[in-house]
C-alpha cells in the first residue's frame, strides 16, 4: 500500500521504517525540515536500536520519500497514519493543536471525489469523544456533513521507546477503533503479518485504552516505589520483596513495572495521567489513587536524591550514569534522571554526565526544547568513558544500568535503577 505518515516522532518514524520493511511505500510528513531532511538521507533524528538500518534500506529501496507538505501526494495515498504530538495542556488536559491542524490538512487536500476512501488512522493518545467530537467535525466542516472520501479509525499504539521496533511487530494487543465497530480491510492488510489478539470496538473504548494501560502502568511503579521506600526505611531487602512477589504470575500478573527502583517518566506516563485525571475531574469521578500518583512519583524522586546526597560532601562530586528517559534512548521529556541533575545542580555539588546514546547536537523538538528548559548546560556536563577512567568521584549514581564495562574510580557506587 501507499501510506502518508504525519508526524516523524518516536512512533512516526518507528512505524514508517517497519511499514517500509514489508514493502509498503512511506510519504513521511513532519514540519521540522532537519527531520524531514535526515530521513530522506536514510538517517535517524532520533536514537532507537536498529531504526537507522531500516531507514536507510528503505530510502536505499525507494520506499521512503519525507517532505514538509504531504499535500499534492495525498491522493496517491490508501491510508494516512497520524502520529503528531499530543504534549501537556497548562490545566494537565492533552493539548490537541495539533491534531487538528494535520486532520484540517488532510481535509483540505483529500479528494472529495475519490473513488476508495482514504483510510485515515490516528495513533496519538487523545482523549475519549475526540474522533466523534473534534475530527470528524473539522472533516465536516471542510467536507460537509455526508463525506464519502474518508473513513476514520482509532489504532493507538503500544510502543516501548528502545524496544520500539520488535514492539511494533510483536504488540502485546491490537486495538482499531471503528465506527461501527466492524474490521477494516485497509487496517487487516496493514496488521496481516502481526499475530497478537485484535479487538475491533467504538471509537471511545479504543481512546480510553491507552490512558487505562499507561495510568496502570504508572499505578504499578508508584505502588512498587512506596513499598521499596518502606522497606528501605525498616532495613528490609526490597529486591528479595520484589523477587517474592513477581513469583505470583496469577495474581500479581507482571515483573515489568513491579520493580523497586527509578520514578517513572518519559512522554507518555506523566502526559496521560495529567490528562486522564483532567477528564476524571471534568466528568466528576472521584479518582484519588490516580490523583496521588504523580505527587507519589515526586516524593520518590527526592528520596532518590537524599539517598545520592545522603553522605555526600558540601560541593562533592557526582558521577550520573544515564540520563535520558531509557537507556539506549536519547528522549530526555520529563526523564526522572533530569530532575535529578537539576537538584544536584542546585545544591551546588560537582555534576559529570555519562550518556552514550546522548548527543545534545542531534536534539530536536519537544526534546530539545525540554534539555535547553531544565538543564541548559548539558553539553557541559556531559563526560566520555575515557574522561570518567582519570577521574574520581565521591559518589556514582548509576540511573540506567550503566556501570558494568566502564572503569570507575568513586568512594560509592549507587545503583538506582533498582533499590536493593
Amino acid at each position: 500500500m501507499k501510506i502518508a505518515i504525519y508526524g516523524l516522532g518516536y512512533v512516526g518514524l518507528t512505524a514508517a521504517a517497519c511499514l517500509t520493511s514489508e514493502g509498503h511505500w512511506v510519504l513521511g510528513v513532519d514540519v521540522s525540515e532537519r527531520k524531514v531532511k535526515e530521513a530522506n538521507s536514510g538517517k535517524s533524528p532520533i536514537q532507537e536500536p536498529g531504526l537507522e538500518d531500516l531507514l536507510s534500506k528503505a530510502v536505499a529501496g525507494g520506499l521512503l520519500h519525507c517532505t514538509t507538505d504531504g499535500s499534492q501526494q495525498l491522493n496517491q495515498c490508501d491510508l494516512a497514519i497520524v502520529c503528531v504530538g499530543t504534549p501537556s495542556g497548562v490545566d494537565g488536559s492533552h493539548n490537541m493543536t495539533y491534531i487538528a491542524e494535520v486532520s484540517r490538512q488532510i481535509a483540505t487536500a483529500v479528494d472529495p471525489k475519490r473513488q476508495t476512501p482514504l483510510t485515515v488512522v490516528y495513533r496519538s493518545t487523545i482523549r475519549p469523544g475526540t474522533i466523534e467530537e473534534l475530527i470528524k467535525p473539522i472533516f465536516e466542516s471542510t467536507l460537509g456533513k455526508n463525506f464519502s472520501c474518508i473513513e476514520l479509525v482509532y489504532n493507538p499504539e503500544f510502543l516501548r521507546e528502545a524496544y520500539a521496533i520488535n514492539d511494533y511487530f510483536n504488540p502485546p494487543k491490537i486495538v482499531i477503533g471503528t465506527v461501527d465497530s466492524l474490521p477494516n480491510p485497509r487496517m487487516e492488510e496493514l496488521n496481516k503479518n502481526i499475530k497478537a489478539p485484535v479487538f475491533y470496538t467504538k471509537y471511545r473504548e479504543s481512546e480510553i485504552t491507552k490512558f487505562v494501560d499507561n495510568t496502570f502502568h504508572a499505578v504499578k511503579v508508584a505502588f512498587a516505589n512506596e513499598i521499596g521506600r518502606v522497606c528501605t526505611q525498616l532495613g528490609i531487602s526490597a529486591s528479595k520483596m520484589h523477587e517474592i512477589f513477581i513469583s505470583d504470575t496469577k495474581l500479581n500478573i507482571s515483573p515489568y513495572y513491579f520493580r523497586p527502583g527509578g520514578a517513572f517518566g518519559g512522554s507518555c506516563l506523566p502526559k496521560d495521567v495529567r490528562a486522564l485525571q483532567y477528564i476524571a475531574a471534568d466528568v466528576g469521578a472521584n479518582t484519588r489513587l490516580i490523583d496521588a500518583l504523580l505527587r507519589s512519583n515526586e516524593a520518590h524522586k527526592h528520596f532518590l536524591y537524599e539517598q545520592v546526597t545522603a553522605d555526600l560532601p558540601p560541593g562533592g562530586s557526582v558521577l550520573m550514569l544515564g540520563l535520558a528517559f531509557k537507556k539506549e534512548s536519547d528522549d530526555l521529556r520529563e526523564s526522572p534522571k533530569v530532575d535529578m541533575a537539576r537538584k544536584l545542580l542546585n545544591a551546588g555539588y560537582k555534576l559529570s554526565i555519562y550518556d552514550p546514546y546522548l548527543h545534545p547536537q542531534q536534539l530536536i523538538g519537544q526534546n530539545l526544547g525540554y534539555s535547553f528548559l531544565h538543564l541548559p548546560t548539558l553539553p557541559d556536563l556531559l563526560v566520555s568513558a575515557e574522561t570518567i577512567a582519570t577521574q574520581t568521584y565521591d559518589v556514582v549514581v548509576d540511573m540506567s544500568g550503566m556501570a558494568a564495562g566502564l572503569t570507575l574510580n568513586c568512594g560509592k557506587l549507587l545503583n538506582l535503577d533498582r533499590l536493593s
